[in-house]
């Protein structure tokens, strides 16, 4: 396999560009040398990607050469997210609210062909309880049971799920004590039950912490490049730290998280739960 000699720039930051640029030497069709190692050109879906940390990760990832599929919630958006990321392949329209529209996304990806990862980043925040259910918790379920099974699945979790309720009350009825801390809490369940039932599957949370987006807001003090560095390096990396499952990640290193979200009986408990609320029942 020869050298091409052709190099791809990378970087996050327009500031300091000096210190900013990364060079990727791609090495043939599918192969290229970055950060010293050699990496596998692969597919991602990533949902959510119009905006904020969704965005960035697909920019950042098409940057190293992948190749990226955007999600969008409706065509005014998706336009928008194409604008943003104009090297992405193509953008894929669906609101996550709608059980049915979910589920239909899930269709569409399949038919664009196989993803090496996906990353399940949409989120809502300050909204109805019963949209963060919907946005933050059923919708990744729903989308882990239908899209092709891939080699790497990354969830966006954050600090603030230790502090939602491992209780799983039936939120099938009333939502009115459902929050985002427990939706963050959920997401890990979901994270780790994949990766106790799917053993060939790299599954992990990520807290990409405080961060200045617009739903962080301006004055969030944590690195909003490291947040979106650690999910596109689950996605890709061949590093061993990477190449793991079952882990919740904050900033390229393994955190603690809430212990009940490993056992597997809280997992079989929010599994059903997703079951009977959208009718889609968990892949063995």
């Amino acid at each position: 396999m020869g050298f091409t000699g052709l190099f791809r720039q990378s970087g996050l930051s327009h500031k300091n560009k000096r210190k900013n640029i990364q060079y990727i030497l791609l090495i043939g069709p599918e192969t290229f040398f970055f950060r010293n190692c050699f990496i596998q050109m692969a597919r991602i879906f990533i949902t959510g990607s119009s905006d904020g940390l969704d965005s960035m990760a697909a920019k950042l990832l098409i940057n190293q050469g992948h190749r990226v599929v955007l999600h969008a919630r409706n065509a005014e958006r998706g336009r928008q997210a194409l604008e943003k990321v104009p090297g992405a392949k193509k953008v894929l329209i669906g609101d996550l609210s709608n059980i049915e529209e979910t589920k239909q996304l899930a269709a569409e990806v399949n038919a664009t062909g196989h993803f090496d990862a996906v990353i399940h980043n949409a989120g809502v925040y300050q909204v109805p309880n019963k949209l963060i259910f919907a946005v933050n918790t059923l919708a990744p379920y729903i989308l882990t049971c239908l899209i092709q099974r891939p080699e790497r699945l990354i969830y966006l979790s954050s600090g603030l799920h230790l502090q939602g309720d491992p209780g799983l009350k039936d939120f099938s009825h009333d939502t009115s004590r459902y929050g985002y801390s427990d939706s963050k809490l959920h997401i890990v369940i979901l994270s780790m039950a994949v990766a106790r039932k799917w053993p060939g599957v790299y599954s992990n949370a990520v807290n990409p912490g405080w961060v200045p987006t617009k739903m962080g807001g301006k004055g969030a003090p944590d690195n909003l490049e490291k947040g979106v560095e650690t999910q596109a390096w689950l996605a890709v990396s061949n590093d061993k730290e990477a190449k793991v499952s079952g882990r919740y990640f904050y900033h390229m290193r393994e955190e603690y998280f809430r212990p009940e979200a490993g056992d597997p009986v809280v997992q079989e408990k929010f599994l059903a739960l997703c079951e009977q609320i959208s009718g889609v029942g968990f892949p063995a």
